[in-house]
C-alpha cells in the first residue's frame, strides 16, 4: 500500500511539473488595427522574428479585425483575448476611446498590455504599461517640413486621415498644422489652417479613410477633380499608395505638376511599394515608422514584463526615416555596402526583413535625404543622427 502511495505520489509529482514546463511558455497576442494591411503585416514579422528568437518561450499570436472599422470588432477581439487569459497583449487601437473598456477589462485580470503605433487617450494611460512606436506627432512635422521646402509661401491643402478615433492620425494631424501655422495648438488633430502662415485648408478636408484603400484613392481622385489648382495632398498614412495600380493610375495625370512642384504630394510610411512610387515621381516625399521593430520590441517588453522584469519606458519610441527623391551619394554608398554585405553572407532576402531597424528608404531608393531622423531615447527626447 505504500508503495502505490509512493508511485502515486512519485506520478503525480511528475505530471505537475510537466504541467508547469507546459506553462513556461507564455502566450502574448499583437493585435493590429486591421490584418490586411502591409504596415501591420511587418509589425508581424517583427513579432515572428523575436518569437523565433526566444526559442519557444513565447508565442506570438497576430490576431486582429480582418478589415478596418470603427474599432468595435477590435474591442471585443480583446476582451476575448483577456478571457482566454492570454500571458500579454500588444495592441494598436483603432478607436482610443472604445478600446480603454477592453483594457480595464486586462488590468483587472492581471494581464500587462502595450500599445503601439497607437496609443490610448491621456487619461487611459494607466491601463497600459507603456506606449512603444513612432512619435506621431513627428511625422505630423516631418511630412510639413517637406511640403515647407515645397511651397515656402504657402497655399492650399488638404490633409487626408485614417479614422477620425484614431489617436495617432490625430498626432500627426495636429504635427502637420501646427509646424505649417507657426504656432502649437492645444489638443489634436490641431487647429485647422485657415490663413496662418499662407496655410488654408480646402473645403471639405480632412478627409477620412478609415483605411479603407480603394476610398482613399477615390478620394484623392475626386478631390483634384473638384480642385485643380490644389497646392498639397497629405495623406498621414500610406492608404492610397498601398494599392499601387490605382494610385498609378489616379496620380499620373497630375505627374507633371508634381514634378514641377506646382502640388506637394507628401505620404507618410516608407515601405518598398510606396518607394517604387516615389522613385516613379508619384510623391515628392515619405516620411516613414518602423513597424517590424514595433512587432519585435512589444514582444521582447512582454516576455521581461512576465518574468518579473520592468516596463519599458514610456513612451518608447522606435524612430523615424524621412526621404525625398533626390539622389545623394552618402545615402546610396551606405545602401552598397549593406548590399555586399548581404551578397557575401549568401543573403538574398529583401532589405526589409534583415533586422528590426532596417531603414527602408536607404535599402530601397536613391535618396537625398534618407536620415533616421528623431531617433528618440525612451523618456521621448529626440535627436536627429
Amino acid at each position: 500500500m505504500k508503495r502505490y502511495i509512493l508511485t502515486t505520489a512519485v506520478a503525480f509529482s511528475a505530471l505537475m511539473a510537466g504541467q508547469a514546463y507546459a506553462q513556461e511558455k507564455y502566450t502574448f497576442a499583437l493585435v493590429p488595427k486591421n490584418m490586411n494591411n502591409p504596415f501591420f503585416d511587418q509589425a508581424r514579422d517583427g513579432c515572428k522574428k523575436a518569437e523565433a528568437e526566444a526559442n519557444g518561450a513565447f508565442e506570438c499570436m497576430y490576431i486582429g479585425p480582418g478589415e478596418h472599422g470603427g474599432g468595435e470588432e477590435q474591442v471585443q477581439i480583446v476582451q476575448d483575448l483577456v478571457a482566454k487569459k492570454v500571458d500579454g497583449i500588444a495592441v494598436a487601437p483603432s478607436n482610443a476611446a472604445a478600446m480603454a473598456v477592453a483594457l480595464e477589462a486586462a488590468k483587472e485580470a492581471g494581464i500587462p498590455v502595450l500599445t503601439w503605433d497607437s496609443d490610448v487617450l491621456p487619461e487611459n494611460k494607466d491601463l497600459r504599461a507603456a506606449y512603444v512606436g513612432t512619435h506621431n506627432y513627428e511625422i505630423g512635422v516631418n511630412l510639413a517640413k517637406i511640403v515647407q521646402g515645397i511651397k515656402p509661401n504657402g497655399g492650399t491643402i488638404c490633409i487626408q486621415s485614417g479614422g477620425a478615433a484614431a489617436a495617432n492620425h490625430n498626432e500627426r494631424m495636429k504635427g502637420i498644422r501646427d509646424t505649417l501655422a507657426g504656432k502649437e495648438s492645444a489638443a489634436s488633430p490641431g487647429d485647422a489652417l485657415t490663413g496662418q502662415n499662407g496655410w488654408t485648408e480646402a473645403p471639405g478636408c480632412p478627409l477620412y479613410t478609415n483605411d479603407d484603400f480603394p476610398l482613399s484613392v477615390q478620394q484623392f481622385q475626386d478631390f483634384m477633380a473638384k480642385t485643380p489648382n490644389l497646392d498639397a495632398f497629405v495623406p498621414t498614412g500610406g492608404f492610397p499608395q498601398f494599392v499601387p495600380d490605382a494610385n498609378r493610375a489616379a496620380v499620373e495625370p497630375h505627374k507633371d505638376k508634381i514634378a514641377k512642384k506646382e502640388l506637394a504630394l507628401v505620404v507618410a510610411d516608407t515601405l518598398p511599394v510606396q518607394m517604387d512610387q516615389m522613385k516613379e515621381g508619384l510623391s515628392l516625399g515619405q516620411v516613414g515608422q518602423r513597424p517590424f521593430e514595433m512587432g519585435y520590441k512589444t514582444m521582447l517588453a512582454l516576455k521581461d514584463m512576465k518574468d518579473g522584469k520592468p516596463a519599458p519606458a514610456d513612451p518608447t519610441y522606435t524612430g523615424l526615416d524621412v526621404c525625398t527623391p533626390e539622389p545623394a551619394d552618402p545615402c546610396i554608398a551606405k545602401s552598397a555596402r549593406r548590399a555586399t554585405l548581404r551578397r557575401a553572407r549568401g543573403d538574398s532576402r529583401p532589405p526589409l526583413r534583415l533586422t528590426a531597424t532596417t531603414n527602408p528608404c536607404r535599402d530601397w531608393l536613391k535618396i537625398d535625404r534618407c536620415h533616421q531622423g528623431l531617433r528618440e531615447d525612451s523618456v521621448g527626447h529626440g535627436m536627429a543622427i
